[in-house]
């Protein structure tokens, strides 16, 4: 028998995700926003949302097209440009359950035209509970339902008028078979009893709020390139004025000045124009177009005084890097030790990614300054009380919880640790 006899054939690519009632019309006037809401009325069932963002092309996150799709009715394309309010819609999805995929993406910008939802499903965040390797919808959608999601518009300008078609068929297959997708990954949270895990999951969800980000300057690319506390200080003021500029023109900040022109300009600190342009790596329309606010923003930094320039290490309230720790608090390093390894052992078993067991910065933060006492009963209650004011859930609290009492009292008896040099968590 030759190899090709023996060798199965390759199994059919699943079959491409078609809309199954056309395209419809994007909804940009009162009349037809109207409409939309009596035909969503009168469907069933929840409602799959999702909405399109400029990231990357827009400094801000607004929607600028939002999809919607429920059980006797079809999907719906709307313009929330077109728009001074969505209050009528808002009415029509009052009391029903929402189906996002990756809901903190989607919340804030839906948050922001008006729409906030009674009650939520995610099924990105179902996934994950469900212990699922990949949880992009296209995955999933493959994965469970036997269909190819094409996914080749995820990146364009969606503030482009008008919509292309193509664009317009990918947005609404994103809300094509959510409401599908949801209740087979709902039935297997049921079967696997973290149906309860997930409700408390979406329902924290639901009064999502992003986290506002303290010295974002920080986060320019390079940065731990830059040497000496006045050079820090010219990358702050200059990520703070191209930040001003970014705003103002409703552009994402790279696309006035990429990263490394801010770390070159900061290293080479150029007094004048001319030298300003000579600087290697600083080019482009936004360079020059701006030459003399990058050079006002050089000269800020020049006349700082000591106390007024930024450290290397950005001022916090939370414990110190995790590698620090075993010489600052041997015995708070040694509970981090035990606690990891614990909850990789528990997360392996629950089939869950161990940053679901317990949210990494309130695993930390508690081990780094636990409760004083040391009663196992007086311990477990205060711990637990310590992770609900953090915002750790109910569910992680009753696995969590024990993990760290036992760290917390195992590591007063054997206080010797080395912790290996590894923050790979450090920004979860």
């Amino acid at each position: 028998m030759t190899e090709e006899e023996t060798t199965a054939p390759a199994p059919p690519p699943p079959p491409l995700l078609t809309l199954r009632d056309g395209l419809p019309p994007v909804i940009e006037t009162p009349e037809a926003l109207a409409e939309m809401c009596e035909q969503l009325a009168s469907g069933t069932g929840p409602v799959a949302i999702d909405a399109e963002r400029a990231s990357g092309y827009r400094y801000s996150s607004r929607a600028y097209l939002i999809q919607l799709r429920r059980e006797g009715t079809t999907t719906f394309l709307v313009d929330p440009i077109a728009f001074e309010s969505l209050e009528p819609l808002q009415r029509t999805l009052e009391g029903t359950e929402w189906i996002l995929h990756a809901a903190t993406q989607d919340l804030p910008c839906l948050n922001e035209v008006g729409l906030y939802p009674t009650e939520l499903f995610d099924t990105e965040l179902a996934g994950r509970l469900l212990g699922y390797p990949r949880v992009g919808l296209a995955t999933l959608v493959e994965t469970l339902l036997g269909f190819h999601l094409a996914k080749e518009h995820s990146a364009v300008d969606w503030s482009t008028r008008p919509l292309p078609v193509p664009w317009l068929e990918y947005a609404a297959l994103d809300v094509e078979v959510l409401v599908e997708l949801r209740d087979l990954l709902a039935a297997e949270l049921v079967e696997t009893g973290k149906d309860q895990w997930a409700q408390q999951e979406f329902d924290y969800l639901r009064s999502f709020v992003p986290a506002v980000r303290v010295d974002a300057w920080r986060r320019t690319s390079g940065v731990h390139r830059v040497r000496g506390r006045r050079a820090l200080g010219a990358v702050r003021e200059l990520w703070e004025t191209r930040n001003e500029i970014a705003e103002q023109r409703d552009v994402t900040p790279g696309r006035i000045l990429p990263d490394a022109a801010i770390i070159a300009a900061a290293t080479a600190l150029p007094t004048d124009r001319d030298a300003l342009l000579a600087t290697k790596g600083f080019h482009g329309r936004g360079a020059d177009r701006y030459a003399s606010r990058w050079v006002a923003a050089l000269t800020r930094a020049a006349e700082l005084d000591e106390d007024d320039l930024p450290t290397r290490a950005p001022r916090g309230d939370g414990p110190p890097l995790p590698r620090a720790w075993a010489e600052k608090d041997p015995v708070a390093a040694r509970r981090l030790v035990l606690a990891r390894e614990a909850l990789a052992e528990l997360a392996q078993e629950q089939h869950l990614p161990v940053e679901n067991v317990l949210t990494p910065d309130y695993l930390r933060r508690t081990l780094w300054t636990p409760p004083s006492s040391r009663d196992p009963e007086k311990l477990a209650a205060a711990v637990a009380d310590q992770l609900a004011g953090y915002g750790a859930r109910p569910w992680q609290i009753d696995l969590a919880g024990p993990v760290l009492v036992d760290a917390i009292l195992t590591a007063d008896v054997e206080p010797e640790v080395v912790v290996p040099d590894s923050d790979a968590d450090s920004d979860a």
